[in-house]
């Protein structure tokens, strides 16, 4: 058998090491990836310190189900890290790459010593086509290749320029990494930061510690912040798990936004929690003076209750199950409130969140929605919101790519499979092979939820597409 991965980010790890845990060789696997950074992808490549993981190292294993795996690897190195408010080690988002790299190179060396041959491509896959039982792929240098099964590990899409301001001086379009892109911005220059989510919080802690001394305004059209991390505490879902959506799915033939509502009331209610109370305080989240819930958020981190706690972790480990259960118009009405649930889903840790207080106490930092339009004249940036008109010296873009969106590198790639038709593009975003033999790990899965995929959701998709391939 031969395994051909397409891109070797945080997604092919996790189908490398579930491969090198079940496989039996001999085989082969080919890993095409052009970038100098193997294993990190976008996200975990070196950058500055102040650029976080954003969650608890539990949640953060690559080995699906494993959730020591991650903190085992980092051992003696957590306590150096430690948010003393959250009592977890949050390290650098470079530092978790060499864990990717580790994991990486562990399970290529388990694949030789099993009699695989191994071996990884420096170059682009530009095609792909169907050829007898396996697959012919070509590369950017006119390379030839064959394998049995392909699986696009691509990673997510651009961030997206809603504004038009590419190419424009003092614009910067992708900020990471920040330790390449903030040292274009003048210390004390007035820099407006379009976002207001995880991305648009690592601009501004980074910014505040290289010195930066100008004004910085988040600019949203929601205006809501991302909710902030809580200490873990020792609940496991009991309700709100894939046993009980799928035997929901069994029982009734489908699975209904109301019925997930009420797994979580349950839970709620044997933790003696008020569901309601805690239905009130999300909503809240698109109407609440973003600093007052911030300040709130930030003093409720040692907070027992569990509602948010169940919220997150089932945001990632069951959401993406239920949501391919639920009719259409249950996933409007989700889509609805976007903002709100990426919020809940992936919260800011303890450590930014002080940070990020500070600057609004201060005055430095300001958070404005209702931006209409941005202009660049005059060698200003112009913005154009319900309350009036300012004007900057910078813009960062900080809105994340949107959920199944196509990478531009794999755009040829996509383009060849949709010709060939062994794929198809879901109508909500992403790929959906149409060949038992394509497979596809990461965000770029067609159907996935309207949320971004997380580490703990990819490693499960990287262990269920290596079984697909190993025939189990």
């Amino acid at each position: 058998m031969h395994i051909a991965l397409v891109g070797a980010g945080a997604a092919a790890v996790g189908l490398l090491d579930r491969l090198a845990q079940t496989a039996e060789g001999p085989g082969a696997i080919t890993v095409f990836e052009p970038s100098p950074y193997l294993w990190r992808g976008r996200p975990y490549g070196p950058d500055l310190d102040t650029v976080l993981v954003n969650a608890p190292p539990a949640i953060m294993s690559i080995r699906h189900l494993d959730f020591a795996h991650y903190a085992a690897w980092l051992g003696s190195r957590g306590p150096a890290h430690l948010d003393e408010r959250l009592g977890q080690p949050l390290v650098p988002r470079a530092l978790f790459g060499e864990y990717l790299a580790h994991t990486a190179e562990t399970a290529l060396a388990a694949l030789r010593a099993d009699g695989w041959q191994v071996r990884v491509v420096t170059a682009r896959v530009t095609g792909a086509a169907r050829s007898g039982a396996g697959w012919s792929l070509s590369t950017e240098d006119g390379r030839g290749y064959e394998a049995d099964h392909v699986a696009l590990c691509v990673g997510g899409g651009a961030p997206q320029d809603h504004y038009g301001l590419a190419g424009v001086a003092g614009f910067v379009a992708d900020p990471y990494p920040l330790a390449d892109t903030l040292d274009r911005v003048p210390p004390g220059s007035g820099v407006a930061v379009i976002g207001s989510g995880l991305t648009a919080v690592d601009i501004v802690v980074s910014l505040a510690a290289r010195g930066h001394t100008g004004p910085i305004m988040l600019l949203s059209r929601s205006g809501v912040l991302p909710h902030v991390w809580q200490r873990p505490v020792d609940h496991r879902p009991q309700h709100v798990t894939a046993e009980r959506v799928a035997a929901l799915h069994r029982q009734h033939g489908g699975v209904t936004l109301a019925d997930l509502t009420g797994l979580l009331r349950t839970e709620l209610a044997e933790a003696g929690e008020d569901f309601e109370a805690f239905a009130a305080e999300l909503h809240a989240a698109e109407t609440e003076d973003p600093v007052r819930r911030l300040r709130a958020q930030l003093a409720a981190v040692d907070d027992p209750r569990i509602g948010r706690r169940v919220l997150q972790e089932t945001a990632h480990s069951v959401g993406p199950y239920a949501w391919r259960l639920l009719p259409e118009p249950d996933r409007v009405l989700l889509r609805r409130h976007f903002r709100t649930a990426t919020s809940v889903a992936s919260p800011m840790v303890p450590v930014n969140a002080a940070t990020v207080l500070r600057l609004f106490d201060s005055g430095q930092l300001a958070a404005v929605a209702g931006v209409r339009k941005i202009e660049a004249a005059d060698g200003v940036f112009r913005v154009y919101g319900d309350d009036g008109e300012r004007t900057f010296d910078a813009v960062i873009n900080a809105v994340n790519p949107p959920p199944r969106a196509i990478p531009p590198a794999a755009g040829p790639l996509v383009t060849a499979l949709l010709a060939d038709g062994s794929a198809a593009l879901h109508p909500a975003g992403g790929v959906v092979p149409a060949d038992p033999r394509l497979h596809v790990v990461g965000d770029l899965a067609g159907g996935g939820s309207f949320i971004t995929s997380s580490i703990a959701g990819i490693a499960a998709q990287a262990a269920q597409v290596a079984q697909t391939i190993l025939g189990r």
